[in-house]
């Protein structure tokens, strides 16, 4: 007996890896730890804070170097299962503005944190991080 599948392309993406990082972000509560610790002045700014940040979340991951390839974005159907409006490029050039001194320290103080749930999860006895200060490229040395 043979068995015909009928296939429909309407909702492929070419961003499927971004399906993975929403879920392990989601699932390790880290929407949750920046929707609570990362707190800014302007209310309004609070209110659309975390759709913003999910849509430089998605960008950073593929590979979005300018605020005007978000709209690549707006029509990805992951993007749309994950409840995140992809916004024009000036809404979300604001919401950077908004930025300062304490909200960037708040996100630092989240990616700490981050970094801490994960290594204890992990029960890693040691970690070696590599940090080079140098902005010429020394190939190891």
């Amino acid at each position: 007996m043979i068995n015909k599948i009928e296939f429909s392309a309407r909702n492929l993406t070419s961003n499927a890896g971004l399906f993975l990082l929403l879920e392990h972000t989601r699932n390790n509560g880290i929407f949750e730890l920046i929707d609570h610790d990362l707190v800014f002045e302007n209310q309004s700014t609070n209110r659309i804070k975390m759709n913003h940040i999910k849509t430089l979340l998605c960008g950073n991951l593929i590979g979005i170097d300018k605020l005007e390839r978000l709209k690549l974005a707006q029509s990805d159907p992951v993007i749309s299962e994950f409840d995140i409006s992809v916004r024009e490029p000036e809404t979300v050039s604001r919401f950077l503005g908004n930025f300062n001194y304490k909200t960037t320290q708040m996100l630092r103080e989240i990616n700490f944190k981050v970094f801490q749930k994960l290594l204890r999860r992990s029960k890693l006895k040691s970690i070696t991080i590599d940090i080079d200060s140098s902005v010429v490229n020394v190939e190891g040395h």
